[in-house]
């Protein structure tokens, strides 16, 4: 019997804190610099009996040419289509405090924003897929549960986002306040534990 391995994937636009994010889950140092677009390749690091995979960023990455960036998008939905099976939770990292601006600037383009075509991918191919909305330190207390209201409801969530703390970890990796995405994966990975006795 071949044992398939178990994947937590992180996946997300450049410069979101995927890599810091990965630090504070795997305690592995990923290679990131000052400019986006550092990771190029997918970065495992195993925890336990899951590998963890920070995949390159994707979007705008500076002194990258629109060949590139296109062969970026190319590498990360090839490996989503060819590992899918192994992938336990896709966790797409969005930059919280930017996300609304970006979308509104694409949409006015009359463009699907990156992050939404990309959410609806792993939506579409079935995937467990969880926001992780992170640099929420930068949005005002008073403000916090608007915005997720809003982040909720153009990746298609019917608002409040609060019924949705199954799918949505607001946080802040640059300063270790992660603990609603631990939550949220050690709930799937306990349910997965017990799911894949049957």
């Amino acid at each position: 019997m071949i044992i398939m391995s178990r994947e937590i994937v992180l996946i997300g636009r450049s410069n979101v804190g995927k890599s810091t994010l990965f630090w504070e889950l795997t305690g592995t140092k990923v290679r990131v610099g000052k400019r986006p677009g550092i990771t190029k390749y997918p970065f495992k690091a195993k925890v336990g009996d899951i590998f963890y995979v920070d995949m390159p960023g994707y979007g705008f990455m500076l002194k990258a040419s629109q060949a590139d960036q296109e062969k970026t998008k190319d590498l990360i939905v090839q490996y989503f289509e060819q590992n899918a099976e192994e992938i336990i939770m896709a966790i797409q990292v969005i930059d919280a405090a930017s996300f609304l601006d970006i979308a509104d600037r694409w949409e006015g383009r009359g463009e699907v924003p990156f992050e939404i075509e990309l959410w609806e991918f792993l939506v579409d191919m079935g995937l467990d897929v969880v926001l992780a909305a992170n640099k929420m330190d930068r949005i005002a207390k008073v403000d916090v549960d608007g915005a997720l209201d809003l982040i909720c409801e153009r990746l298609g969530m019917m608002p409040p986002w609060t019924q949705w703390t199954d799918k949505i970890a607001p946080m802040s990796a640059k300063r270790g306040q992660i603990q609603p995405l631990r939550s949220i994966i050690g709930k799937k990975l306990s349910g997965k534990k017990a799911g894949s006795d049957n």
